[in-house]
């Protein structure tokens, strides 16, 4: 109710959902909506971002008019924590699955080691899935977000998607929005990581270029993954 007066109160259009079937769905149900008003552009944002650039819509919509090959455009996103968390890397062949062994002993940063070059405006492969401006008539020809995930690896679907179609995905360095998302805050990060590693194995069954073998080996690593991450939470208790 109180989101809904704000709407009221603020002149926006509130579309309530009867119940929560994820971000890809979810977002689905405004795009969607958009579209029928006719809209070209659209832009996804998670409830906790914050944007203290007065220009900052402004700055991603000049440049999907000026270069009609691009479909996706995102910013530079920076956590509460201060780390960069947009443009990300392409994702590798199925050898990266194993990645997270590595990662188990890697140093902090000022951005996560999937983090693409942060600095530079550039043509990339993935942008961060909190905060970005994307085409209507894209997605008119995939045919709206992917709804067969709940949560997580939106962002690598969506890249392969824009790849499959021979479009572009921009990133642009000069514009920064806030994200305060607080991990503390999501529940219980088990499930949530379980969810992540359906997800994951999904992606790699449904839209990753690897052989068969290769597909195989990435959702063992991930089944992997998501049980060692539940016997260290168990220790930890």
């Amino acid at each position: 109710k109180a989101v809904e007066l704000l709407c009221k109160e603020q002149g926006c259009t509130f579309i309530a959902n009867s119940e929560n079937k994820g971000y890809n769905a979810g977002n689905n149900v405004g795009l969607r909506y958009a579209a029928e008003k006719g809209y070209e552009f659209a832009l996804i944002a998670n409830p906790d971002m914050e944007f203290p650039q007065t220009d900052y819509l402004a700055t991603l919509l000049a440049k999907m008019q000026e270069d009609t090959d691009i479909v996706v455009c995102g910013s530079d996103i920076i956590g509460a924590d201060g780390i960069h968390q947009s443009p990300m890397g392409k994702d590798g062949n199925w050898r990266g699955s194993f990645g997270w062994i590595k990662e188990i002993f890697g140093k902090k940063s000022d951005a996560y080691d999937f983090i693409d070059k942060y600095k530079e405006s550039h043509y990339c492969h993935k942008v961060s899935g909190c905060c970005f401006m994307i085409r209507k008539s894209f997605l008119n020809e995939i045919n709206f977000f992917d709804e067969r995930v709940f949560l997580y690896c939106e962002e690598a679907i969506l890249s392969r998607q824009v790849e499959m179609t021979g479009k572009r995905m921009y990133y642009i360095a000069t514009a920064q929005a806030v994200h305060r998302h607080i991990k503390n805050e999501k529940g219980d990060p088990v499930k949530r990581f379980k969810t992540w590693g359906k997800s994951r194995c999904y992606y790699i069954d449904k839209y990753s270029d690897y052989p068969c073998y290769g597909k195989f080996l990435a959702k063992m690593s991930m089944k992997m993954y998501v049980l060692t991450f539940t016997l260290y939470n168990k220790i930890k208790k």
